[in-house]
């Protein structure tokens, strides 16, 4: 692949991620390699293998012989990856909050002040981003940081839908978020193990709402 062709590559794959990220797509709705080819203004081959490095992301399903589509929102799926997230990243903040140290704490508040002034769409996703890694990056355990890391990111759709679709608006996430930087910088390591625990519960419990609305099956 020519540095053309790689860059072309990355950029439909970065825009592909941010539409879907950005909750342009529904659950469970096919991807057809033409629409996108056009919507991109890429090759099939390019959008292909944007999709191939999606679905190794856990943003879209590849089907054998059938293409692509984004994952479908699943109830049960939603419930495991909550409960497996709350107790591995709940971990890695108590023991960030316990071991961490002063440049620690300074990067925690640094990426909490880029947060806090960042207005809503893609660069808040990646400022809600850096603010968690940041949380749990003194735990001292690169793999608990990395699988807590990998875990949230598995939850960034369900997450995006709470909005798109749940309409889960009325919460006050820029307290929540301020919240776990004062438990942080307080050193109240259970206290930041609770209030984390609740965030991440309250984007799952305004979904399964939804879906129980909408009759969605638990699978």
């Amino acid at each position: 692949m020519t540095i053309d062709a790689s860059t072309r590559s990355n950029a439909v794959f970065d825009q592909l991620r941010a539409d879907l990220l950005a909750g342009r797509f529904d659950p469970g709705s096919k991807l057809k390699l033409a629409g996108l080819g056009q919507r991109y203004t890429a090759s099939l081959s390019v959008v292909r293998e944007a999709l191939s490095r999606l679905a190794e992301q856990g943003l879209v399903v590849a089907h054998p012989q059938r293409g692509f589509s984004v994952v479908a929102l699943s109830p049960a799926d939603l419930t495991d990856l909550t409960n497996t997230r709350i107790d591995v990243e709940t971990l890695a903040a108590r023991r960030s909050v316990e071991r961490g140290d002063l440049a620690w704490e300074a990067a925690l508040v640094a990426a909490h002040h880029t947060l806090a002034r960042t207005p809503l769409g893609e660069d808040w996703i990646r400022a809600h981003q850096a603010f968690h890694q940041a949380l749990v990056a003194g735990c001292g355990s690169p793999r608990l940081a990395a699988i807590a890391n990998g875990l949230r990111d598995a939850s960034e759709l369900y997450r995006i839908w709470s909005h798109a679709l749940a309409h889960d608006d009325d919460r006050d996430i820029a307290g929540e978020h301020r919240r776990l930087l004062e438990l942080a910088v307080a050193r109240d390591a259970a206290g930041v193990a609770t209030a984390l625990a609740a965030h991440i519960q309250h984007t799952t419990d305004a979904l399964l709402r939804y879906a129980a609305l909408a009759e969605i099956d638990n699978n």
